[in-house]
């Protein structure tokens, strides 16, 4: 499913796509893939795409929010999420802050390990 919707992104072109492992930090999802798209119909059309490999490969028909005004299109497929924003939009929510590997609890879990 990963190397689905990653094939997917780079084919429609998405930019700047980070994937950050959820595995052990939390029961929402294993990854979570956040990209961007230039402009609303951009990200539409990337999560028109993803969605449909997704059904076409017999993942199922994955829950989605955010395809209305398609600022931020959210592709939650059980074991992984698929954030689209639109640039502006994703500075604002910064995920890759809040879930990357600089959050405050992994730092501190490094320290102990070390």
């Amino acid at each position: 499913m990963r190397s689905v919707a990653l094939a997917c992104l780079e084919d429609m072109k998405a930019e700047e796509t980070v994937e950050i492992d959820l595995f052990g930090k939390t029961s929402i999802a294993d990854a979570m893939i956040i990209t961007s798209g230039r402009s609303q119909r951009h990200v539409g059309s990337i999560a028109d795409k993803v969605i449909q490999e997704f059904k076409s490969r017999g993942f199922g028909a994955p829950r989605v929010e955010g395809m209305p005004a398609c600022d931020w299109v959210l592709i939650d497929a059980g074991d992984i999420l698929v954030h689209i924003f639109r640039p502006e939009v994703r500075h604002f929510y910064n995920l890759e802050k809040i879930w990357g590997a600089d959050r405050p609890a992994d730092q501190t879990a490094h320290r102990l390990a070390n």
